[in-house]
């Protein structure tokens, strides 16, 4: 449920080699930050079944040292918080495929726009989803416009059940505002990333044919045969289970099949498995291997709001055919103006729900739990400018977070760009093609969330390891391992308040320096900030961050006598303990 509408410019990655010789080879006999003396060695966890083969995609990775520094003294006084980072103790190796985000059909053809791509490639997302959202079940990948297949009906059912213009979108649509499939190849090819492709699901439901879940599963399967072996994730549909989703309702007037006038999961999943047969075979043909998710509701109060037993029939329906599930959350209250505290209150609690219910009813069902992809992810609050803020961009870095943390496999924000909305958009950037274009933004400018996700990836390392938090509710702590020998922690304060944090880091052989940025929102527009400072340098102009992110100095303190940082009010520091 969405709206439609230097210093590091890539993080290094090691060489496969160094995972041999850097993991599980911690000196015993040196002084971690907390004047340890005996350092334990990392051991990694069993793999978990929720990340399963996406962990392939795991890259070991290397820390650059920031190319300019500003000598920083510590604040002074006690702390008022204390974290705790156990560099031996691994949660989970962090597959890359974690940072993904979507790309669209209505973001223009955007690989003419060196602009957005430098973007783009500094933010490393390293999977692209699309076309993404529910245009996927009307989105025909080979079609051009005003040319629908023979069987696809004029007028589509609406969540009320009403008849209006079907409005399909085509692959082969060359106008500017919108994006050709062949560009996306090349997007992907420009942006080093790999590609997730939702393929047209309701027409397996709306099709006016004698089998129309034979006609649209050989569509898909041409797609993949189309593909040619460049896209691993395939997922058949969108979010199915609601009544927004086009195919939810059809007029059974127009079916030929017997099939019913709304949507069940038992239906899907037969139907699933009929896509997955002819997407397989294709596969062969072209001599690729795809792996092919099935679409799952994500909490029980999204399954009370959808189909009824939804879950169950999916499973039951597709048997052993999914390799893997999918799952979408928007976190706050759908098109509700709540605050900035209220949107900062969900990306724990709701996190970890999405993985405990699915994994639960995967159990209820008698089936064998599967890796999980949370491929749409943002805030959908309305009203007043959340979505382009400050408060999005917290929000954006706790959630990567917890979606580690509780073990995804694959996780994709939405989106990159759609418009403007009066602030109301979800998108990482500003859509100069869109014509409600944000005001006052330069081109392609990116917003809070872009800046927050950036510092995220650099400052996080290949494996998340745990840490605590003591003395505040509002404080978060996300710490990880390079393979390099680094120790990464992030740092995010949910509160209104300026909060000194002290980090101590045992089972580390710590070197002498360590290093930080600082993000924070301006004073414009109360709670939500449509800026964003990074160590104190802001945009030139009304919204967004600094031009020269990839250049602006990194905090630097010696980390004798303690790692002590002050955390800014609804801010976050991400820093990097150097080795020994």
């Amino acid at each position: 449920m969405k709206n439609i509408k230097a210093w590091i410019a890539l993080p290094i990655i090691a060489l496969a080699g160094l995972v041999a010789c850097k993991k599980n080879s911690k000196d015993t006999s040196v002084t971690s930050v907390d004047q340890t003396t005996t350092i334990t060695a990392q051991k990694d966890p069993a793999l978990a079944s929720s990340e399963g083969f996406f962990i392939d995609d795991w890259q070991p990775k290397t820390f650059l040292k920031p190319g300019t520094t500003t000598n920083v003294s510590k604040p002074s006084g006690n702390a008022a918080v204390n974290v705790t980072v156990d560099y031996s103790n691994v949660i989970t190796k962090v597959p890359v495929s974690v940072y993904g985000n979507n790309t669209n059909p209505f973001m223009g053809q955007f690989v003419t726009e060196p602009v957005l791509l430098k973007y783009i490639n500094d933010l490393a997302p390293r999977f692209l989803r699309f076309p993404g959202g529910g245009l996927s079940d009307i989105y025909f990948w080979n079609g051009t416009p005003g040319n629908p297949p023979a069987d696809a009906p004029h007028q589509l059912l609406d969540a009320g059940g009403n008849a209006g213009t079907a409005g399909y979108w085509f692959g082969n649509n060359t106008e500017s505002w919108t994006f050709t499939l062949d560009n996306y190849y090349k997007a992907l090819n420009q942006t080093h990333s790999k590609g997730i492709i939702t393929i047209n699901y309701g027409y397996a439901r709306y099709g006016t044919s004698a089998h129309p879940d034979r006609v649209a599963a050989h569509l898909a399967a041409d797609w993949v045969r189309y593909d040619k072996g460049r896209t691993r994730y395939w997922e058949i549909g969108n979010e199915n289970f609601g009544t927004f989703e086009t195919g939810y309702w059809i007029d059974q007037s127009l079916n030929k099949d017997g099939q019913p006038a709304k949507l069940t999961g038992a239906l899907y999943g037969l139907h699933f498995k009929v896509f997955a047969d002819s997407m397989r075979k294709a596969a062969l043909e072209v001599g690729a291997e795809i792996k092919i998710g099935a679409v799952l509701t994500e909490t029980a109060a999204s399954a009370s709001n959808a189909i009824p037993g939804w879950n169950a029939g999916v499973i039951a329906g597709a048997g052993s055919t999914a390799d893997f599930y999918i799952v979408h959350n928007y976190y706050t209250p759908y098109n509700a103006n709540v605050s900035a505290s209220a949107i900062l209150a969900t990306p724990q609690p709701v996190t970890s729900s999405i993985m405990q219910f699915v994994t639960s009813q995967v159990t209820g069902a008698g089936a064998k739990q599967l890796p999980i992809a949370f491929d749409e992810w943002n805030i959908q609050a309305m009203g007043g400018t959340q979505n382009t803020s400050n408060i999005a961009g917290i929000h954006a870095a706790m959630t990567e977070g917890e979606i580690i943390k509780n073990k995804f496999g694959q996780a994709s924000r939405w989106d990159l760009a759609n418009g403007w909305s009066s602030g109301d958009d979800q998108g990482m950037f500003n859509n100069p093609f869109n014509k409600d274009n944000e005001p006052d933004a330069d081109r392609w400018n990116p917003r809070p969330a872009f800046y927050y996700m950036y510092f995220f990836q650099q400052f996080f390392g290949d494996r998340m390891v745990a840490s605590t938090v003591e003395g505040s509710a509002d404080i978060f702590s996300y710490a990880s391992s390079f393979t390099s020998g680094e120790a990464g922690v992030i740092l995010v304060n949910r509160s209104k308040t300026a909060t000194r944090v002290n980090v101590k880091i045992s089972n580390f052989a710590a070197g002498t320096s360590y290093y930080f940025y600082t993000l924070n929102g301006g004073t414009d527009n109360g709670d939500f900030s449509r800026k964003v400072y990074v160590n104190g340098v802001g945009p030139a102009g009304a919204s967004g961050g600094p031009a020269n992110y990839l250049t602006v100095p990194a905090g630097l303190a010696p980390i004798d006598g303690g790692i002590n940082v002050t955390v800014p009010a609804y801010g976050a520091v991400f820093l990097v303990a150097d080795k020994k």
